[in-house]
């Protein structure tokens, strides 16, 4: 009996993983091994951007990578670093879009030809740990400035 109820639990798990996974999938998967990519930009080369990517349906995760990087970069930054949130449904002839091969939910951070992808960090914590995801941020955006 209790062999039975450890499956179904581990069935369970894996579905709410795997609905998540499709909610959410995006660039982190496909940038994962590479933190920091040269990219062609024409920003000066001191110029920090976040930008966030997202659909026009979000699940509470994706609205609370949003919220927690926004408050974060104006807390740390000011206006010194911008925050551009991007629906890439909605604004499919974005130029970003297709300048960072945008296919999912993303939150990256630019400066010049450097990217890095936070995307992973951001929906592990946004929701259950935002000071990792802030901390996280002011790193990666400390390192670029």
């Amino acid at each position: 009996m209790m062999k039975l109820v450890y499956t179904l639990v581990f069935v369970l798990l894996v579905g709410v993983i795997s609905v998540s996974a499709q909610c959410c999938s995006g660039t982190a998967a496909e940038n994962s091994a590479s933190t920091k990519v040269a990219c062609s930009g024409t920003q000066k080369s001191s110029e920090v951007k976040a930008y966030y990517f997202h659909a026009t349906r979000r699940c509470e995760t994706c609205q609370a990578v949003e919220s927690v990087a926004k408050e974060a970069i104006k807390e740390y930054y000011g206006d010194k670093v911008s925050f551009e949130s991007i629906n890439r449904e909605e604004e499919k002839n974005n130029p970003l879009v297709g300048k960072y091969k945008i296919s999912g939910t993303a939150l990256i951070i630019v400066s010049g030809d450097k990217k890095s992808d936070v995307t992973n960090d951001a929906f592990l914590n946004a929701r259950t740990n935002p000071a990792k995801l802030k901390s996280k941020l002011k790193s990666t955006i400390d390192s670029m400035l």
